[in-house]
């Protein structure tokens, strides 16, 4: 990759272009939003998603007022229904077409967990298992395909599409058949997206257990005790990953490039 296609400035910038960030307004992604702005060059746009509009509205207000040169825009939308899905794609076509050629990054973050009080054979009902996967599988599809025929393939650029992952996209976990599922789809995709489309950097990258509002469901909402013991051994123990240790892998990965296009990167790996 040559440097005008995406690579670090001498300033520690990267070159200018467009940055999407799903599930950005707590935990993971609020912390990978505040490490990715002051690296996005001169001229980049940030867009930020999310369900909820006041911590998104604030995270974006900080940010225009912390990096120079950087226009953030937000957009609140439920990914896991056609109309906020609909919206978020809309503010794609509208904001990546214009963006600076250098660079476009994507990180699929958004996602839930499920009800995790529930065995297998509780899930019974389509509606509840369908609104999960449109929001944990559907959105992230649409909104890649939608990002990527957006911003175009531009010479002497660089695309990437991260998808943060889990070790439940690789290891069965009593009672989170939803969450298990969803992981192993999404890495399945973006692997399928890696080999079609080889100009596309893509990397499924799975943060580790972290200290988040997700961690306290597990250990407090699992329905098998034996689960519930083990994340809650994680927190006593001090295992629990801070957001922004595990953000700033992401980040360094993303700087140095070597990865596999398509590989499952674990915190754990580097």
């Amino acid at each position: 990759m040559e440097p005008g296609a995406g690579q670090v400035q001498g300033s520690g910038r990267w070159a200018a272009g467009a940055c999407v960030l799903t599930g950005a307004s707590r935990g993971f992604g609020r912390s990978l939003a505040r490490l990715l702005a002051p690296r996005l060059g001169e001229g980049s746009v940030l867009l930020l998603l999310a369900r909820s509009a006041a911590p998104l509205a604030e995270l974006a207000a900080e940010l225009r007022g912390s990096v120079s040169g950087l226009r953030v825009e937000c957009v609140a939308a439920d990914l896991g229904c056609e109309q906020g899905l609909g919206r978020a794609v809309a503010a794609l076509q509208e904001v990546l077409p214009a963006a600076s050629p250098g660079r476009l990054l994507l990180v699929n973050n958004a996602g839930s967990l499920g009800d995790i009080s529930k065995s297998f054979l509780d899930l019974t009902d389509p509606g509840e298992i369908n609104s999960y996967f449109a929001f944990n599988v559907t959105s992230a599809l649409c909104l890649t395909s939608a990002a990527l025929r957006a911003f175009g393939e531009r010479p002497g650029s660089s695309r990437t599409v991260v998808n943060v992952s889990s070790l439940c996209a690789m290891k069965p976990f009593k009672n989170w058949a939803l969450y298990c599922s969803g992981k192993a789809a999404r890495d399945m995709m973006f692997q399928v997206l890696a080999l079609e489309e080889p100009d596309v950097r893509v990397l499924n990258y799975a943060p580790g257990p972290l200290d988040t509002d997700m961690q306290l469901l597990a250990r407090t909402k699992t329905r098998d005790p034996e689960m519930r013991q083990y994340f809650q051994c994680l927190q006593e123990n001090g295992k629990l990953i801070d957001c922004t240790v595990s953000a700033q892998k992401l980040v360094d990965l993303l700087e140095e490039d070597t990865f596999c296009s398509g590989a499952h990167v674990d915190f754990y790996d580097i």
